[in-house]
């Protein structure tokens, strides 16, 4: 069973959509049929999915075993930098989808867990809690126990858990900052995600670390984790990142040395992961450093900063 309480921001939400935020590793549709079958409980009822939720509201998913992860295990390297009966974290490399999907059926994180721990197929998305999109690396948790589960869930919603991602980017902010602006659908081109007034509420907070010709190195931090939020907030004040293939228009990308123009994937890199272990209550944090290819990439920016 996973139980959630209703947090302030979603009040008045339709609770198959409060659902949807808070629960990203199932589909809406998948919630819908749950609160269809009677398998959703908002205060202890039974109730539609139009039925709107109110804050500190409980609300209680129980999963059918039948609708469980069907993917299957496939033989697939991990680097894992901790593991105990509750919590694994590991490094995710570049290039790794999370989830199986449209177009990534397999050969994805979750097939992979399911290798490495059969009985992973019984919690929801193999424990997976939160993702990190295909093409950016570094650390992420996932959860061994449905309590454990649960229990990151509940820290995700109540912002506790720190991400923090060095990132790469055109040009160079003026001063540190935090962005917030809403995240949701692009109006027009449904693939992509936007600043948008209808959307969820995001913040990112970015620091400079160091810059050059054209670039920057930033260090953000996550209080929210919307989908692709670090690469549409840092368009969103005209510094997108370095070999984005969605966002970084080739007009910016001009701005670069010509071999950092060929970077092959958006410059982000999940740095440090804290969080408060689930059984112990202790705080846990762990940190991973600029992979071989953001390291090169730097490498570029700067022998070309210092020729300038």
């Amino acid at each position: 069973m996973i139980e959630l309480t209703v947090p302030n921001e979603y009040a008045s939400w339709r609770l198959d959509r409060y659902l949807a935020a808070a629960l990203p590793e199932f589909s809406r549709s998948r919630l819908q049929a749950l609160i269809r079958s009677g398998d959703v409980q908002l205060e202890g009822k039974t109730v539609r999915t139009r039925e709107p939720v109110q804050s500190g509201n409980v609300v209680r998913l129980t999963i059918p075993p039948s609708q469980e992860v069907e993917a299957q295990p496939e033989e697939i390297p991990l680097q894992i930098l901790f593991e105990d009966d509750d919590l694994l974290i590991l490094n995710k490399p570049a290039g790794l989808v999370v989830h199986p999907g449209n177009g990534n059926p397999d050969g994805t994180l979750l097939n992979a867990l399911l290798h490495r721990q059969a009985d992973l197929a019984a919690l929801p998305r193999a424990g997976i809690v939160h993702r990190l999109d295909k093409d950016t690396s570094g650390l992420l948790v996932v959860a061994k126990t449905l309590s454990a589960q649960t229990n990151l869930v509940r820290q995700l919603q109540a912002r506790s858990v720190q991400r923090d991602y060095l990132a790469i980017v055109v040009g160079s902010p003026r001063t540190d900052g935090q962005i917030e602006a809403p995240v949701g659908r692009h109006p027009v081109l449904r693939t992509r995600m936007a600043v948008v007034a209808s959307g969820r509420p995001a913040i990112t907070h970015y620091r400079k670390l160091r810059s050059g010709n054209g670039w920057s190195l930033l260090h953000c931090k996550l209080e929210t984790g919307r989908t692709h939020q670090i690469r549409v907030h840092l368009t969103s004040i005209g510094h997108p990142l370095v070999g984005d293939p969605v966002y970084l228009r080739k007009a910016s990308a001009r701005a670069l040395p010509m071999a950092a123009q060929a970077f092959p994937r958006q410059a982000l890199h999940a740095t440090r992961l804290a969080l408060i272990h689930p059984t112990t209550g202790i705080q846990m944090t762990w940190d991973s450093s600029l992979p071989a290819d953001m390291r090169g990439l730097l490498d570029i920016l700067e022998t070309d900063a210092a020729g300038h």
